[in-house]
């Protein structure tokens, strides 16, 4: 059974017309209109998706990830638009340099081959990371957990007939129904048949990839993110970015987990939290904070503190909810060194008008991504300009940051030798 899928992705592969095509925007063409026109389909089977795992006892921020919304459809529908006009550029030929003699050398972009992605229960990812791979002449294994295994049979057939609309080969895309671990294990052994893996999921998901396969990844790892409040941040505006890092999808890579809050600003801050968490979306909003800090909350934050104070336990942890850990530092230092010990490299924020005092946060702190003066959650590709991604890398080859369409193809070289030897002197 696994040979047989990895043989028709790796022949599908190779039947692939070459990079630039324009089966390629043809392809996307097809999944956005065929989206559209089945998606009601798909949102059904998410329906029934959520039902059951509702009857699992899953908690209500895993089901909003389960859902599939009409703000799904949208974002899909305009990723796939910024898609089909961002293939042209990005499968441009490379540069082209002279060599020795009348050897001329360019480079040629190729895709990555065969690629395995590993998923947790994001339904739109499916279609997104398909999409993506394909239209980049890569072939995907998907394998999606098993709480979004109606949905991606659903978006299993929207998708064979889109790469049947193009003329593209249907094995460029396969989606992996079976929730058996001993497929993915045999999966991750086979480095004969599969080029890259790229795992979106939680810190256990990513390790079992790690240290289950010799084949190369691009991963995320975790998202242990800071927000860095310095004296002279507006305590307003930081209690605005708090919210916005920390409530929309907690569970998310880019999620806001801890604050650092300098001494100087921390009553102030704290009041303006108070403040802005009325909003109707911060009901559940739950801060955890240090037995002196929670002497000095105000009154509408008094409600809100978790009975479980802070600890060393809780740095560099992902809480995965609404739950949002605030801790005082004494400076600039103070803050790049706890970072420094307890980050995942994934997304950090600096809040400061000294100009000095940023300079040295972004020169200091190591991650994928580094904001100044804004939300964490604008390490997000089309926030960025870059267009559609499929995932945040926080590896250090190859893709660091939104893995975006010209991170899926890799390059080589094409040698315009012109007669010329190398060792011996031409005839």
């Amino acid at each position: 059974m696994t040979d047989d899928i990895l043989r028709r992705a790796r022949e599908a592969q190779r039947a692939a017309p070459p990079v630039g095509d324009e089966a390629y925007p043809s392809f996307v063409r097809a999944a956005r209109k065929r989206m559209a026109a089945h998606w009601p389909d798909l949102t059904g089977a998410g329906d029934r998706d959520v039902e059951r795992a509702r009857e699992k006892g899953l908690p209500e921020a895993m089901l909003d990830r389960l859902r599939l919304a009409d703000r799904h459809r949208d974002a899909l529908d305009a990723a796939f638009d910024r898609i089909e006009r961002d293939l042209p550029r990005n499968a441009r030929t490379g540069e082209s340099v002279q060599g020795m003699g009348e050897v001329r050398a360019q480079r040629v972009l190729r895709p990555l081959g065969v690629i395995l992605m590993v998923f947790e229960a994001r339904a739109e990812i499916t279609l997104r990371s398909a999409v993506m791979c394909a239209a980049t002449g890569n072939a995907v294994l998907l394998r999606g957990g098993s709480e979004v295994a109606e949905t991606n049979a659903a978006v299993g057939g929207v998708l064979r007939a889109a790469l049947a609309d193009a003329g593209l080969p249907e094995g460029l895309v396969t989606i992996l129904d079976s929730g058996d671990r001993r497929q993915l294990r045999a999966l991750l052994k086979r480095d004969d048949a599969i080029d890259v893996i790229i795992p979106r999921g939680g810190p256990s998901l990513i390790e079992t990839c790690r240290t289950a396969s010799r084949i190369p990844m691009i991963t995320g790892g975790g998202g242990a993110n800071h927000l860095y409040a310095h004296r002279t941040a507006d305590p307003r505006t930081a209690a605005v970015l708090t919210l916005d890092g920390k409530l929309p999808d907690p569970a998310a890579c880019t999620a806001l987990e801890t604050v650092l809050v300098d001494e100087e600003l921390a009553d102030a801050y704290l009041a303006a939290l108070a403040e802005a968490a009325r909003a109707p979306d911060a009901g559940g909003l739950v801060l955890r904070v240090t037995e002196e800090l929670a002497a000095r909350v105000p009154a509408g934050l008094a409600g809100r503190l978790d009975p479980a104070r802070l600890g060393p336990h809780d740095d560099g942890r992902e809480y995965l909810d609404q739950t949002l850990a605030v801790r005082t530092v004494s400076g600039p230092q103070d803050a790049i060194a706890h970072i420094g010990r307890h980050g995942s490299g994934h997304t950090e924020g600096v809040l400061t008008t000294d100009d000095a005092v940023a300079e040295e946060f972004c020169r200091r702190v190591d991650a994928a991504a580094v904001v100044v003066n804004g939300s964490l959650r604008l390490n997000d590709a089309p926030a960025m300009g870059l267009g559609a991604a499929l995932a945040i890398s926080t590896g250090r080859l190859h893709a660091r940051g939104p893995v975006t369409l010209d991170r899926l193809y890799t390059r080589s070289w094409i040698i315009d030798g012109a007669g010329t030897p190398r060792f011996r002197t031409a005839a």
